[in-house]
């Protein structure tokens, strides 16, 4: 757990090295942003037609669908799972110009800068001196952010709810308008308040979903607090980019060819 103020954006740091489960991966648009500091031999997105290499590593704000990132033969990097609004205070653009567009470390930070933390990550001995290191580098970056309250306390609600907290009664209680919160939220998340929702929503109901049993969707979609089964379904494909059933298939395969690996139960392998 990053220490204060850093907790309230960022959910943990990680420090990731070895063989990946697949060459290939399809991670499902998720409330979470994302920064990368590379230490490998490039690594690959695609997100919907376009497709890059990112060689010093990459900052991904809340994505709205589904992405698919291909692994060299090993991987070694560190990272940060941030909150929707956890990246603002490190970005230099607002976030709505970088939503679904992931972009190099170079470009948040400049080349030296990054240059010089990616040469101290590397000669650092353990993972933990590592993840010291990047938390370091991020308080020395931490400033401040005109709106970011506004945004924290209400995506936090939005988060606490699993994305079922009416927008009109989050804008109330905010006591701004649907616009002000709106805008706020395409400047410091990429993502307006009910698309946040929607993500929180759509993730809390896959992540309690057991593909290894059977799985009644009509009725889980109900429980989810979807209008009805095509609604879902259609959720289902704008996140993940596949229908309910081919989902479960491909989650099923990775849990039969890599029982207990850590990353189970968000990546997929990709087809």
């Amino acid at each position: 757990m990053p220490r204060p103020p850093l907790d309230g954006l960022i959910d943990d740091l990680y420090y990731l090295e070895g063989t990946p489960p697949y060459a290939r991966l399809t991670l499902p648009a998720s409330p979470a942003a994302l920064l990368i500091v590379n230490l490998g031999a490039p690594f690959r997105i695609r997100t919907g037609l376009e497709m890059a290499d990112y060689a010093d590593g990459c900052v991904i704000t809340t994505p709205t669908r589904a992405w698919e990132f291909s692994y060299p033969a090993r991987t070694r990097s560190v990272g940060v799972h941030f909150k929707p609004w956890g990246p603002a205070p490190f970005l230099p653009m607002p976030a709505a110009e970088l939503c679904d567009r992931p972009v190099t470390i170079e470009q948040v930070w400049g080349r030296p800068a990054v240059a010089e933390l990616r040469d101290r990550l590397a000669t650092a001995h353990r993972p933990h001196e590592m993840l010291t290191l990047l938390e370091e580098e991020l308080m020395r970056r931490l400033g401040e952010t005109p709106g970011l309250g506004l945004v924290r306390h209400t995506g936090g609600v939005i988060a606490a709810t699993g994305g079922a907290m009416a927008i009109g009664d989050l804008r109330t209680a905010a006591g701004v308008s649907s616009t002000h919160l709106a805008q706020r939220f395409q400047q410091l998340i990429g993502v307006t308040p009910k698309q946040l929702a929607r993500s929180y929503r759509f993730t809390t109901t896959m992540l309690a979903l057991d593909p290894a049993e059977p799985i009644d969707w009509a009725a889980l979609a109900s429980r989810s607090g979807y209008y009805d089964q095509a609604h879902f379904g259609h959720e289902f494909r704008a996140f993940t980019g596949l229908t309910p059933t081919r989902y479960v298939e491909v989650r099923r395969q990775f849990l039969r060819e890599h029982p207990g690996h850590v990353i189970d139960g968000w990546p997929l392998p990709a087809d």
